[in-house]
C-alpha cells in the first residue's frame, strides 16, 4: 500500500515547515511520506536545528527546497504553516486536500539565544497541531 503524501509548505523552508517536517516523519513516518518545500526557499535555520535536535528530531541533513523541485507529485495534502505561502501558493494539479494553520515565524526572535525560547515554544506547537491535523485528515488511526 502507498503512504500518503504530505506537503509542509512554507515561504523559505527555513524553520516552520522544516520542523513541521520532522515532527510529521518521526511521529508518523512509518504512515506517511512527509515534504516540506517553500515559495521562496532559503536556508534550513540553525536554531530550527538546533531545538529540533534537543526534541530528538534530527535536520542536520535537511536542505531548503523550492516548491518547484515537488512539482508533478500528487499530494494527498498540502498544509501551509505561513499567511505569505498561503497567499502565494502556487496551484498544485494533484493536490487532494490544501489547508492553512499559521504559526509565528521563530526567525523574527534573532540569531542570539535569546531567541531559543520562541523557537522551542514554536517548536512545541507546531507538533501539537500538525500531527493531529494530518493524523486526523488522513484517516490515520492513533498510534
Amino acid at each position: 500500500m502507498t503512504k500518503p503524501l504530505v506537503l509542509i509548505l512554507c515561504t523559505g523552508n527555513s524553520c516552520r515547515s522544516q520542523m513541521g517536517e520532522g515532527w510529521i516523519r518521526h511521529d508518523l513516518g512509518d504512515r506517511v511520506d512527509v515534504h516540506s518545500a517553500g515559495t521562496r526557499p532559503s536556508f534550513v535555520h540553525p536554531r530550527a536545528i538546533q531545538v529540533m535536535g534537543e526534541a530528538g528530531v534530527d535536520l542536520s541533513s535537511h536542505t531548503s527546497k523550492s516548491i518547484n523541485d515537488l512539482k508533478g507529485l500528487a499530494f494527498d495534502l498540502v498544509v501551509t504553516v505561513c499567511d505569505s505561502a498561503r497567499e502565494s501558493c502556487p496551484v498544485l494539479p494533484g493536490a487532494k486536500k490544501t489547508m492553512h494553520h499559521a504559526f509565528e515565524d521563530p526567525a523574527h526572535a534573532g540569531e542570539s539565544e535569546d531567541a531559543l525560547p520562541v523557537f522551542r515554544r514554536v517548536r512545541d506547537e507546531i507538533r501539537a497541531v500538525l500531527v493531529p491535523l494530518v493524523r486526523t485528515e488522513l484517516g490515520l488511526n492513533e498510534g
